[in-house]
């Protein structure tokens, strides 16, 4: 019997539930919140497949998805093909948001969702993770993802949604490129006609910068680019590259405005109705990608920008402290209003500042 995307739900009555899972991420690098599956799962009925289908905006070639070709193989092999991974890229099955949608309702199983800020329809809190200029250090942003507040991001504003989140990637930090001039401070965002998602904190800092924002599909970004609908963008070094942004665009600011996490989702419901030892396999074998991400990032990022050089882009450092003041008043803004002070402090506690 194959469990397909759209009929899976029909075999949740015949599973037993697994109980909630503590949080994301298995390592004890990505997050000490983690539990093993619920031993309460049912065991898997001879003859019983069930697909797996990923979807994502990234590229096929994106540092994440070729870690989830390694997870596709490990997991079908070790469950002797009771398992079936497929792999989604280049947003084939809808934007970010849709992915969301669909796999919280069910018609897709996973996603591998690149950052917060598509969350916030439905928990505005997730913002707290795009609050520009937070972090001074790497160290810092790993340990934040990695302790208290990596568990309580997972378990407080992204499981209660309807998900079961497998483990969180890191994506480095976020740069801004564009085609008009360098940018050093603050004041150089001004008039620059920006792209960016649906997200109130991404526009309120560019409303705090005198940028000018175009709200876009990452999908829509290159041609955007190409075609001068948009001056600039902002993502990590792996999707620039990736992306081949390089090719629209001539200058990379170092900015490091925000620190991103990829988090690898699946349907809550469907992660209950699996086999426990099912469960194990692919906890086991994504947390075994998340670190060789982590391994290889930080050389990877002096690569990239190496390469982002070589291939024609002008890359320059900025002044961060003097955008952090620029846009401390962000902070104050949504303290207490949106962003709960308790997971406020959890984050500030690994700023560095």
């Amino acid at each position: 019997m194959k469990i397909s995307r759209r009929n899976f739900l029909k075999v949740l009555g015949s599973a037993t539930m697994a109980g909630a899972l503590a949080a994301c991420g298995g390592s004890s690098s990505t997050s000490a919140a983690v539990s093993g599956a619920a031993s309460t799962a049912a065991a898997a009925a001879p003859g019983t497949t069930y697909t797996m289908n990923i979807g994502s905006v990234m590229s096929a070639s994106h540092p994440s998805i070729v870690a989830l070709q390694s997870f596709e193989k490990a997991v079908e092999e070790r469950t002797n093909g009771g398992i079936q991974v497929e792999i989604y890229t280049d947003s084939a099955l809808g934007g970010e948001s849709d992915l969301i949608e669909q796999v919280r309702g069910g018609s897709t199983e996973a996603c591998m969702q690149m950052g917060a800020a598509n969350f916030e329809g439905i928990n505005a809190e997730v913002n707290v993770a795009l609050l520009p200029f937070l972090f001074t250090s790497l160290d810092n942003a790993r340990n934040a993802w990695g302790g208290d507040f990596g568990a309580q991001f997972a378990e407080k504003l992204i499981e209660p949604m309807g998900f079961k989140v497998l483990s969180i990637w890191e994506s480095g930090y976020r740069h801004m490129t564009n085609n008009t001039r360098p940018l050093e401070k603050p004041e150089d965002l001004k008039g620059i006609k920006f792209r960016t998602n649906e997200n109130s904190m991404k526009v309120a800092m560019y409303d705090a910068l005198d940028a000018s924002i175009v709200i876009m599909a990452f999908s829509d970004v290159y041609t955007g680019l190409q075609n001068g609908t948009i001056d600039g963008q902002e993502n990590p070094l792996s999707n620039i590259y990736s992306s081949s942004l390089q090719d629209v665009q001539k200058y990379l600011s170092l900015t490091g405005h925000f620190w991103t996490n990829e988090c690898l989702l699946i349907n809550e419901k469907l992660w209950e109705s699996l086999p426990e030892e099912w469960q194990t396999i692919l906890q086991e074998e994504v947390d075994a990608c998340e670190t060789r991400i982590r391994e290889k990032n930080i050389q990877s990022d002096e690569d990239l920008v190496a390469k982002l050089e070589s291939e024609g882009m002008e890359v320059n450092e900025v002044d961060k402290s003097a955008f952090a003041e620029k846009l401390q008043p962000l902070y104050d803004e949504w303290e207490g209003k949106v962003i709960g002070s308790d997971l406020m402090n959890a984050y500030r506690e690994y700023s560095g500042y």
